[in-house]
């Protein structure tokens, strides 16, 4: 590890699409190999300048969902799993439903958690921040809440070796009053899901496995507060396919209604002759941050359309060729729009002179590869990760903070760099990363470039 300047050390993290949930206490080995690796300086002595390679992104990889979840062995059906839960809800029997049913209580947004202490400082190094972990409960401890209501996220296990199929759950208890979920000595609380992302250890896969559940379950219960009528007819809608979708009541209509996703363009604009990328600032922003700029599609637009679109109107810079990178879902924007997806892209910029629409941004700058790769600054990454574990631990002691997310980011080092960018939970941190590190990526020979 070395300071800007110096060799370029690239941490490959890998987020695997199978893993186990909420069944271990201690950080996972892939947080203790990056945290004890004999040889490695403590994360106060971390370099400067970084290249953070993920598998895939945050809230990306849930590992209740994708083909090997659904065409395993033990995989459980959604009419199955809510054919039981219905059973365990009226008190029969649980081996009726031959597997297991675990909820994650949701209020106003925010899931369970908990936040067990972290183990003890060695006198060889310090202690690592508390992990949090999902606080799943029993249906027996979500007292009063009809089984319709329940949100169907996926099964894991059974596959054989004598491991119990388990249903996973989703469910708001907003207006469930005077309700404890969690027991005394738990360790858990209702916390919003952006601290929850800042918190999580990237180098976790586990951490990073429950918060893309988490981010699918956010999605969506908002989904299902906003969707409560038909759009063709007004009549009320109800959840079936244990609460996947919906239906018009209305016998004449009967219109079947699906979580709708809503697409967002994220874009690097690229000066490729003077080899630099064109950085924004709002005003909502933490001081010295700066980003990628983004915008909504708009009816009858293609992606890249889209891209030049908002280009134009937000910095006046007319872009070329639109490259693809990556996408994102990103289940933490507004309830009103519950189910974003972030797709990624690099725009070549045609002309150079900026002019910021001052009611979008605070400000637009091009940047130099250099600036940039010192804004990757590895440090300020790991003090946000480790303020907002913290605070997530305080938290589920039952401690009142009045600080948020935004401001845990606001932490100075001895020597902060002049600016920074959003860390490895965002999508606009790896095409930032991608570009100052690796260059300007292949043209690819495609008509949308036109």
């Amino acid at each position: 590890m070395c300071a800007v300047g110096g060799p370029t050390w690239h941490r490959h993290v890998s987020l695997h699409s199978q893993l186990p949930l909420i069944r271990t206490q201690q950080p996972s080995p892939a947080r203790q190999s990056a945290t004890n690796q004999p040889g490695l300086p403590p994360a106060r002595r971390a370099p400067l300048a970084m290249s953070i390679h993920l598998r895939a992104h945050a809230f990306a990889a849930n590992p209740l969902r994708g083909l090997a979840g659904t065409r395993s062995s033990g995989a459980v059906s959604p009419s199955a799993a809510a054919e039981a839960l219905r059973a365990l809800l009226d008190g029969a029997d649980a081996a009726a439903g031959h597997h297991l049913s675990r909820v994650l209580p949701f209020r106003r947004g925010r899931p369970l958690a908990r936040s067990p202490d972290p183990p003890a400082p060695s006198s060889s190094s310090p202690a690592p921040p508390p992990a949090w972990r999902l606080a799943w409960l029993p249906p027996s401890r979500v007292p009063g809440v009809p089984s319709d209501v329940f949100v169907f996220l996926g099964s894991h296990g059974g596959e054989g070796g004598g491991e119990e199929a388990a249903a996973y759950w989703a469910v708001d208890v907003s207006e469930v009053e005077g309700a404890r979920f969690g027991g005394a000595g738990e360790e858990s609380a209702f916390v919003d899901l952006r601290t929850l992302m800042v918190a999580a250890d990237w180098r976790d896969k586990d951490a990073m496995g429950e918060l893309a559940v988490a981010g699918h379950a956010r999605a969506l219960l908002e989904w299902h507060n906003t969707a409560k009528f038909c759009g063709a007819c007004g009549a009320k809608a109800v959840p079936t396919e244990a609460g996947t979708r919906k239906q018009c009541s209305n016998e004449s209509c009967k219109k079947r209604i699906y979580p709708r996703v809503d697409p967002v363009v994220i874009m690097l604009v690229i000066d490729k002759q003077n080899d630099r990328a064109l950085l924004s600032r709002q005003s909502r922003f933490v001081p010295r941050m700066w980003s990628c700029l983004a915008g909504f599609i708009e009816p009858g637009e293609s992606l890249e359309e889209a891209v030049r679109r908002e280009t134009w109107e937000e910095t006046g810079i007319e872009v070329g060729q639109v490259i693809y990178h990556s996408s994102q879902p990103w289940p933490v924007g507004p309830n009103t729009m519950p189910c974003q997806l972030m797709v990624g892209f690099f725009a070549y910029a045609k002309s150079l002179d900026i002019h910021v629409d001052k009611k979008e941004l605070e400000d637009a700058q091009w940047h130099s590869r250099e600036d940039v790769k010192k804004a990757l600054t590895f440090a300020e990454y790991e003090k946000a990760q480790r303020s907002s574990a913290l605070k997530v631990n305080q938290i589920c002691k039952g401690a009142e903070r009045g600080q948020s997310t935004s401001s845990d980011l606001r932490v100075e080092s001895e020597e902060p760099a002049p600016m920074f960018v959003p860390g490895p939970y965002a999508i606009a941190h790896h095409l930032i990363s991608s570009w100052a590190f690796e260059g300007a990526p292949k043209v690819p020979s495609s008509f949308s470039n036109l």
